[in-house]
């Protein structure tokens, strides 16, 4: 198959950019920006507000969910998989993914929402469109900075955020091109996107003509319990999550024995994977990318990969405390002449811009919100708070949604199978990781391997979506790079990211750092 991709340039390389807009409502004023008359024109420019960029590739890559592969013919796709798996920092700015693009996108983005704020902010009395917009700005807003920050800060601990430094926060329109900012500190930061959560939180509705493409209420419910996981108030996240569940959590689970019933080649699992109409998923992001194709059934990138080894010990093929992987009833998608294991779910399309010239733009999109990993959320929360058998009810919710109602776990037995099993080495891999969180001292007899249940479930759950890399963050886990054979046998032990590694932290773009603004530490 010959898969092209046509990438867009975009017109700012800093943080300092001009919006510009083709929709028709908008009037181009002399500097490009975009002038707003309406609460029409508010809810029009707010489409803008969402990233056309997921990290998902970059995250993927520069996680334990890939390992490198020494075969002939298995080769990398392009600069940037390559200083992703060797977690360089990233000079390669072509790929859609890149650092400098996910930056510029998501930027974009809190631009549009600043640009509807300050109308909003203008007008003498909120009417009830503006206040639904103010509410959805607001949520944009947080919800770009919380995704830049997962990428480029490290994982945020109330007792250090103070020491480690976040990213810039603007809160009006820019005025000038170049504007400097100062990235502030991490505490900042997780300051500021709470304070936009719980102003915009109450003001969301669901008036939307494609609400899952918008926050709509339970899309903002399920962003503010994940970030209140992340930020250390578990009652907020697991009263949140109860607002996006509701009070029939089992009712709201993806339909997994259907979809594992669909055909694994081609499109169909995929597309039905991120179907709006489906009830599990709250919120999508239509995005340009490559990373289905790198992921997916095609010969791309195999040379770094999730391949056969991971799959086996450590997530899709291993065995958990539930049992045998293989009673989840899912088709794990491979054969010999690729190095990829996976679970077909991310979408791929292509849109012609010549069709003669075979040239246009590669997309996909991705279920950001959903309600098994909300119901994971909350079961995390439910466990640092020693609720334990809430957590279990949870853990078993999911488990009898993903496999048909075929198994469940009880306590003893999560503590028997973690208990009977090694850590993980990256010679002898096993699905149980060392844990080594700053934010809390887990108690090694239950908390531990309670919490050890959630994140190898919510490693399978959102396999290729580029969320395991935070969890690695969040729990202080070692991670390596691992040279293969093609069967995939460790050749070498070539690279390891330890707790306090300066490299968790991903590089903001070169010309951002030229620009003025300090780049993360390194160290030789």
């Amino acid at each position: 198959m010959n898969l092209k991709n046509k990438y867009i340039i975009l017109p700012f390389l800093s943080i300092g950019f001009i919006l510009t807009s083709c929709n028709s409502f908008l009037n181009e004023l002399p500097d490009n920006r975009m002038e707003l008359n309406s609460p029409s024109d508010v809810k029009d420019l707010l489409v803008s507000a969402y990233s056309t960029r997921n990290p998902a590739y970059l995250l993927e890559m520069y996680s334990d969910n890939t390992d490198g592969y020494d075969v002939t013919g298995w080769t990398a796709y392009d600069l940037f998989q390559t200083q992703a798996y060797q977690w360089s920092d990233i000079t390669d700015i072509s790929n859609e993914e890149s650092p400098q693009v996910l930056w510029n996108s998501y930027y974009s983005a809190i631009e549009a929402a600043n640009e509807a704020l300050k109308y909003i902010n203008s007008v003498p009395a909120d009417s009830a469109d503006l206040s639904a917009s103010k509410g959805e700005a607001l949520l944009c807003r947080a919800y770009g900075e919380f995704m830049l920050g997962n990428v480029f800060c490290q994982a945020y601990d109330a007792n250090t955020a103070s020491n480690y430094q976040g990213i810039p926060y603007p809160i009006v329109p820019e005025t000038k091109v170049g504007q400097q900012y100062a990235r502030g500190t991490l505490k900042e930061l997780y300051d500021k996107i709470n304070a936009d959560i719980e102003m915009g939180l109450p003001l969301v509705t669901d008036n939307y003509s494609t609400p899952k493409y918008h926050f709509n209420r339970k899309a903002a419910y399920a962003f503010a319990a994940q970030f209140n996981l992340y930020y250390g108030n578990y009652d907020k996240a697991i009263a949140y999550a109860n607002h996006a569940l509701g009070a029939d959590a089992a009712s709201t689970l993806r339909d997994w024995k259907t979809w594992y019933a669909l055909s694994v080649n081609g499109q169909v699992a995929p597309n039905a994977y991120i179907n709006s109409d489906n009830n599990a998923n709250l919120m999508l992001q239509s995005v340009y990318s490559m990373w289905d194709v790198i992921y997916g059934p095609y010969s791309a990138g195999n040379k770094y990969a999730h391949g056969s080894l991971i799959a086996g010990t450590e997530d899709v093929q291993a065995s958990g405390p539930w049992g045998a992987s293989s009673q989840f009833g899912y088709t794990v998608w491979h054969n010999s002449s690729l190095s990829k294991y996976f679970i077909n779910k991310i979408p791929y399309s292509f849109e012609y811009t010549d069709q003669a010239a075979n040239i246009g733009y590669a997309h996909s999109q991705y279920a950001v919100f959903t309600t098994d990993n909300t119901l994971m959320v909350r079961a995390e929360a439910e466990v640092l708070n020693k609720d334990y058998n809430a957590a279990l009810t949870d853990i078993n919710t999911e488990l009898s949604a993903m496999s048909g109602s075929k198994f469940s776990v009880t306590l003893d037995g999560i503590k028997s199978f973690y208990s009977h099993l090694n850590y993980y080495t990256p010679t002898a891999p096993t699905p149980k990781k060392k844990l080594n969180p700053t934010f809390i001292a887990l108690d090694p007899i239950t908390q531990e391997p309670m919490i050890q249940t959630i994140l190898q479930l919510r490693r399978i759950l959102t396999l290729g979506e580029g969320q395991r890399l935070q969890d690695i963050k969040r729990y202080g886990i070692v991670i390596y790079r691992r040279t293969l054979d093609r069967s995939s046998h460790v050749e070498a032990v070539t690279d390891s990211m330890v707790v306090n590694d300066p490299r968790r932290a991903i590089q903001l773009p070169q010309d951002v750092i030229s620009a003025g603004l300090e780049g993360n530490p390194r160290t030789k």
